[in-house]
């Protein structure tokens, strides 16, 4: 794939939008992107062109979600972000650390990178590319720009020092649930040479509770010292009351429904369409009190049809 001028100069323009709210030095900065700081520093210059392959220019624009498709989908600032503005900017000031679990489908991850994109010197681990514990160290080395290179017990005091020497690190670890039991141990570790200065913040569904929930009744060395370091808590955003959970699901489909759909006139119609539950991903039957609402991505497939 062929980078334009034009998609450079965007990412290069997302590259310095981020760089501001890195606390770290140009260095480490460029390690986060995985490129020299030569390059970076023509980078910053304004030089953009026989730099970097295609394939660094997609890494970078994809890091910093910039549209490399172009496609035409809108993020809208729902409930769920809303309140999950309020709790990241809470753990990052009182470097308090918490769980949240809740429905797939209703736009966490989405929330999570636009909210940390905003902020400085927080991070984004994605766990379902880094289910391992030597995946998940260095994965965490390369957003906070430490380097990844080196044995691992040194990376990862690496991580430690990054985390210790950062102005209120705020660290977001999405599809908590897909880590191994090791990589839970050396979170553990992590956070107890970064407490009182690393927020951390998980992100998961119902596997996610149900590995802590079962490691801790089955008295799984780690996991209630883990829970307790997460507040003792599991945060949810969905109501649990069936009209209540038809309200929230009615207003969180409509709204972004609303800033997607050319037609608004069909936005109501839309909301009927997703609002049917589901048992299984096999069977669908209306008027079903129990299993869940479709979810966002059904969402986005009516407004796709809708547009072709």
């Amino acid at each position: 794939m062929e980078i334009n001028k034009e998609l450079k100069y965007q990412i290069r323009e997302a590259m310095m939008k981020y760089r501001n709210n890195f606390g770290g030095t140009d260095a480490a900065f460029a390690k986060s992107l995985n490129i020299s700081n030569s390059i970076y520093s023509r980078i910053k210059k304004g030089e953009t062109e026989k730099i970097l392959s295609s394939g660094e220019w997609l890494h970078i624009g994809r890091k910093f979600r910039v549209d490399l498709s172009r496609n035409s989908w809108k993020f809208a600032r729902t409930e769920v972000y809303e309140q999950m503005y309020e709790s990241f900017m809470f753990c990052q000031k009182s470097k308090t650390s918490m769980i949240l679990v809740d429905d797939c489908g209703i736009g966490k991850t989405e929330c999570a990178r636009a909210i940390i994109s905003q902020m400085k010197n927080a991070f984004y681990v994605d766990a379902s590319q880094t289910h391992t514990k030597v995946r998940f160290i260095r994965q965490l080395a390369l957003v906070l720009g430490c380097g990844t290179k080196g044995k691992y017990h040194e990376v990862l005091e690496n991580v430690k020092y990054a985390l210790n020497v950062l102005e209120n690190p705020f660290v977001c670890i999405d599809e908590a649930g897909d880590l191994e039991y090791s990589a839970y141990l050396e979170l553990k570790g992590i956070m107890n040479d970064t407490v009182d200065n690393c927020a951390w913040f998980m992100i998961g569904a119902d596997g996610l509770r149900a590995k802590i929930t079962k490691g801790i009744n089955n008295h799984k060395v780690g996991f209630a010292e883990i829970f307790s370091r997460f507040s003792d808590d599991f945060v949810t955003l969905v109501p649990k009351g069936p009209e209540d959970r038809k309200k929230f699901y009615t207003k969180l489909i409509g709204d972004v429904a609303y800033v997607n759909l050319d037609d608004k006139t069909t936005v109501n119609e839309v909301i009927r369409s997703c609002m049917v539950k589901i048992d299984t991903p096999y069977s669908t039957r209306k008027g079903q009190e129990d299993g869940k609402i479709k979810s966002l991505r059904y969402l986005k497939t009516l407004v796709n049809v809708s547009r072709s």
